[in-house]
């Protein structure tokens, strides 16, 4: 759907070169790491060339998975492996092959993760949509971003084998799972859980039973509380919403904002390059479509 680089899988990376090298000091070591961290975030949010960094992360890809062999049931490196891999799938893959791998042990690790948390969600995948939905009742806020990142990777799992019926199966519990975090936190990942159910909303005509004006709210929303800063949610608004009502007039519009806009906030920067690429290509192909 979109590309949001973790910022906390990046902590991890200064273990490699500190555990050769320091055993002990451990206050200043965490220091280290989070200062590194920060710096090496913001290097990558700032990036404004999509294509260096579709070359760049797949290292980091490898170097995660190894991290998390070495400590399997740390949550925070199970969520930032998988928000990295979902994020690398959904916007830099070349085959449908790879797409379906990286989206998978996204999944995997956003499962595993939200089991480490909560045990009501070890069995989430098989169990029935009503006994899903009690469990979602007792969700506190304080879960709020590690459910996201639960159901966003499972999102992104469904959407790399939608040609499988029993993973689109799937669907109702993913969106029940968004509606809940909606509930408890709409502005967690900066309004995305939004996008997510704007998108979901929009899969359908109205003709057969999909809800346009729902998904219109959403999107709205999305960029409200970015603050118009997410243009990927302009993009998605008209490629997803306008074009499914062959309004032309908003999906120009649209495209032609995010096409104008500033390359917007820091941490906004690589997600927003790779919206303006994409509003290019539909805006370009908007005469053959509609």
């Amino acid at each position: 759907m979109r590309i949001r680089i973790p910022t906390r899988f990046l902590k991890l990376l200064l273990s490699l070169v500190v555990i050769s090298g320091i055993t002990s000091c451990g206050q200043l070591m965490s220091n280290a790491k989070k200062e590194f961290a920060q710096d090496l975030s913001a290097t990558i949010l700032e990036f404004d060339d999509p294509e260096t960094i579709k070359k760049g992360v797949p290292a980091y890809l490898i170097l995660i998975s190894s991290m998390i062999k070495g400590d399997p049931d740390n949550p925070d490196l199970l969520e930032s492996g998988a928000q990295l891999y979902g994020a690398y799938a959904s916007s830099f893959t070349d085959t449908e092959a790879s797409k379906k791998a990286l989206s998978r042990r996204a999944f995997d690790y956003a499962s595993h993760a939200i089991c480490v948390r909560d045990k009501n969600f070890c069995d989430a995948k098989s169990i029935s949509y009503f006994e899903f939905e009690k469990r979602l009742d007792k969700v506190e806020k304080a879960q709020a971003e590690s459910l996201f990142i639960f159901v966003s990777s499972w999102a992104g799992y469904i959407e790399a084998n939608s040609s499988d019926w029993n993973a689109i199966a799937e669907l109702p519990k993913v969106k029940a799972g968004i509606q809940c975090v909606l509930n408890i936190d709409e502005t967690v990942s900066n309004g995305n859980a939004h996008l997510y159910m704007a998108v979901m909303e929009s899969l359908l005509p109205p003709t057969l039973g999909g809800k346009p004006e729902l998904a219109r709210k959403h999107f709205d929303r999305a960029i409200e509380i970015s603050n118009g800063e997410n243009l990927m949610a302009k993009v998605l608004y008209a490629e997803k919403y306008a074009r499914m009502l062959f309004d032309r007039e908003l999906h120009d519009k649209l495209l032609k904002q995010v096409i104008d806009a500033d390359i917007g906030a820091s941490d906004q920067v690589l997600v927003n390059a790779i919206a303006k690429q994409r509003a290019a290509e539909l805006l370009l192909d908007g005469d053959d479509y509609f």
